[in-house]
């Protein structure tokens, strides 16, 4: 009997033994458990705030690159207007300039045609003398000539060879110093800039037919450009341009 109530008590100081050592495991493990979720809560937190601050970060530098482009587009930007409003400006200069020119070509047109002119009115009231004289002294065309040129000659040499000298000289002085003016402003504004330090310029001009009015009349408005500039002006069969040749490149431009 006592040994069936020693084994009784054993069998129950097992039971109770199983039974505050499984609790106390069970307890372990829910401290385990705790604590392995705290740490992980605290991991979770460490990586999301190191993500965000490198998100700023990289945030950050691509701002700062942008800003910079930013501001290397529109300094490109502001140099292109720049040079825009430069190039209008000349450009409107040079048609400036250029309808300068174009008006000092007509005034010698003009002047040219008023020349021509008078001397057809000449020839004309030449003519007309001669047959009067013709009526009048009922002598040969021949004599006539000869006898109107004998008593005309110095009157009419002198007064028209007067009056086409002092036209042509009025006409030169004005066309010399507007020529001189115009084509060298012209020539320092836009072929400085774009031609090379050399002997000679080539000088573009609208057509052949102006090209024939700046040359004149046996090439007199060539001689007079030359005498006014030291330039000497070659000019050859290239259409629509004269070459302006000089070694000293400040009478060139």
């Amino acid at each position: 009997m006592e040994i069936v109530i020693g084994v009784i008590g054993l069998l129950i100081g097992a039971v109770v033994a199983w039974y505050v050592t499984g609790k106390t495991a069970n307890s372990r493990a829910q401290n385990i458990l705790s604590d392995a979720e705290k740490d992980a809560e605290v991991i979770k937190k460490k990586i999301l705030l190191e993500a965000k601050e490198e998100t700023l970060l990289m945030k950050t530098e691509a701002e700062k690159q942008a800003n910079a482009r930013t501001s290397k587009i529109q300094i490109t930007e502001n140099r292109l207007k720049q040079r825009e409003m430069t190039l209008n400006q000349k450009q409107e200069e040079l048609n400036k300039r250029m309808g300068e020119v174009d008006e000092v070509k007509q005034n010698l047109s003009n002047q040219q045609e008023f020349i021509d002119k008078k001397g057809a009115e000449l020839d004309r009231l030449h003519r007309q003398s001669v047959e009067k004289l013709e009526t009048i002294s009922g002598l040969s065309a021949e004599e006539a000539k000869e006898r109107l040129v004998e008593s005309l000659k110095e009157e009419a040499k002198t007064g028209a060879q007067s009056y086409i000298s002092e036209i042509m000289e009025e006409a030169k002085m004005t066309a010399n110093k507007e020529a001189k003016r115009i084509v060298i402003q012209s020539i320092q504004r836009v072929a400085t800039e774009t031609s090379i330090e050399n002997a000679i310029t080539v000088f573009h001009i609208d057509s052949d037919e102006v090209k024939g009015r700046i040359i004149g009349r046996e090439g007199r408005n060539i001689r007079a450009l030359e005498a006014a500039t030291g330039v000497e002006i070659v000019v050859d069969d290239t259409p629509e341009a004269i070459v302006l040749s000089v070694f000293d490149p400040v009478r060139r431009e």
